[in-house]
């Protein structure tokens, strides 16, 4: 069996219960499903933890009698369960599941810039490759980047990468002058603020959710701002009926299963009057590909050891930051 293709293209048998047998699975092989919540709503149902990336690193690090961890995910989710699991085989149901914001931040183009500003500390969003997580000294999720930037010394000169949308957000929250790589997530940029004032014009007492990985306008007009942990803590905990979403359609499954009473309409992207916004690698991940990975034990997530130790150190410290 090979994975030619980025995951394992085996035929499954007709008449297969997916649900039934990924379970069976990951009982007789002693693995855990961690996915984010991006993914579709059917293989969040069948994860064993559904969280953001800080959640899923934080899971990761914890386990102790699990042999695999399958990451329902973009790549560098997978990089760094395997960095925090160097002990553990770690599997994702399809190699090709990659993430424009951190294919915005080439390893060499980042050293040539970190090179360019000496004397910074670099902190860099998760969302990035395993070489950028070696040139960093201490990671950041956007559900913990102002709390860790809060920690630096208030003079600190910070490199911050590769988001600039959510570096500028820290910034202004902060007042800090953080030096900001260019990069962002294809995802969050096609929102816009005239989409989302149509449908508050529509919806006048919907709140309005919006990550901070989105452009400043967004933000501004947003009554929370956040990762997507925090967004669905607030519409728990909110008294509003109705929310207008800005993020990847995928939270979507948990904010209505959470909140079953509450309606949730998903900001559209600039170009399109539909009524999502999808990360087609997110998307990549399905039942038929994460079955087939929990079988045949494929594809298997590697990372250069001449840089794990490296890229590990900031993650951990985010984590002791956290």
């Amino acid at each position: 069996m090979t994975v030619e293709k980025g995951y394992v293209d085996a035929p499954v048998a007709p008449g297969t219960n997916l649900v039934e047998e990924i379970r069976r699975l990951k009982k007789e092989k002693q693995a855990v499903v961690l996915a984010h919540y991006y993914q579709s709503g059917e293989i969040q149902d069948v994860a064993d933890m559904v969280g953001d990336s800080l959640a899923m690193a934080q899971y990761a690090a914890t386990l102790t009698d699990a042999r695999i961890v399958v990451v329902c995910g973009v790549h560098f989710m997978g990089e760094t369960a395997r960095l925090l699991c160097p002990d553990k085989k770690v599997l994702i149901p399809d190699l090709n599941a990659g993430c424009s914001l951190a294919d915005s931040c080439p390893p060499d183009k980042f050293e040539e810039f970190v090179k360019a500003h000496p004397g910074h500390t670099v902190v860099s969003y998760v969302n990035t490759s395993v070489g950028v997580k070696a040139l960093t000294d201490v990671v950041v999720t956007s559900g913990n980047a102002r709390r860790v930037v809060d920690s630096l010394p208030a003079d600190e000169k910070i490199i911050f990468g590769p988001d600039r949308n959510l570096g500028n957000y820290i910034n202004a929250q902060t007042g800090r002058r953080m030096v900001l790589w260019d990069g962002a997530c294809h995802v969050h940029e096609l929102f816009s603020a005239e989409k989302i004032a149509e449908l508050k014009a529509a919806h006048p007492e919907a709140r309005v959710l919006v990550h901070p990985e989105c452009k400043r306008p967004l933000t501004l007009m947003a009554d929370c701002v956040g990762s997507t942990a925090a967004l669905l803590k607030y519409a728990q905990e909110s008294d509003a009926q109705e929310f207008i979403v800005a993020t990847e359609s995928g939270i979507l499954h948990e904010m209505r299963r959470l909140c079953p009473d509450k309606t949730f309409i998903p900001a559209p992207p600039s170009d399109s009057t539909c009524g999502c916004n999808d990360c087609a690698y997110m998307k990549l991940i399905t039942l038929e590909k994460l079955y087939n990975t929990l079988l045949h034990e494929m594809p298997v997530v590697e990372v250069d050891p001449a840089l794990a130790e490296r890229a590990r150190r900031p993650i951990e410290r985010m984590l002791q930051l956290s």
